[in-house]
């Protein structure tokens, strides 16, 4: 079963979009999770979530970040709530997965795990958000994975090598980048034990 799989812990796509580098003063823009479930003993695609935030009150957003990410904070489209609703929301529906699967913490699945990760701990610090799903210090990166599995670090050359559909028109959202982190994330993992299975 799942819980088995990881040692209890609840595999959890995560990626955020940000104003800049610094989780202590640049501002969570959006946040997605991209869930996994199993299927016949695989990793699937489960539900996804996705929140555009508006940027907490006395964090910077530099121009910079709004034009890699080709982001208008001001869109009549966007929709953005507060960043604790947003964490709130998303925990909630971890939790939910969590307890589906009989698992004891979530643990967060990122490329570059590191970066998101740290946004999130100051994310909840600031919101005084006390219990967060996912475990504190530990995650699962796929750029190491990528490495591992294709000798590529890169998203987009990691897609390539496991025959991932990537669109570079798409990419940089966060709902988009989880959907495809996760793949990755599923096509690695699927693939070993399929490999260990049929060495035995």
């Amino acid at each position: 079963m799942l819980k088995d799989r990881f040692r209890k812990f609840l595999p959890v796509v995560v990626d955020l979009e940000t104003g800049g580098f610094d989780s202590k003063k640049n501002a969570i823009l959006e946040i997605a999770i991209q869930l996994i479930d199993e299927e016949d003993l695989k990793l699937v695609l489960g539900e996804s979530s996705r929140f555009h935030i508006k940027p907490f009150a006395g964090l910077e957003v530099d121009n910079n970040a709004l034009e890699f990410l080709n982001l208008d904070l001001n869109h009549p489209l966007r929709m953005a709530v507060e960043e604790k609703f947003a964490l709130n929301e998303i925990f909630k529906i971890i939790n939910k997965q969590k307890n589906k699967y009989e698992c004891s913490r979530a643990i967060l699945v990122g490329h570059n795990a590191f970066f998101d990760h740290s946004f999130l701990l100051e994310a909840c610090m600031r919101n005084d958000i006390k219990k967060s799903p996912f475990h504190p210090f530990s995650l699962i990166d796929t750029v190491s994975l990528g490495a591992l599995a294709t000798k590529q670090t890169v998203l987009a050359r990691i897609c390539n090598e496991l025959d991932i559909p990537y669109d570079n028109d798409e990419a940089h959202s966060a709902a988009y980048d989880a959907m495809v982190t996760a793949k990755v994330f599923c096509k690695i993992v699927n693939d070993f034990d399929l490999n260990n299975c049929s060495t035995d």
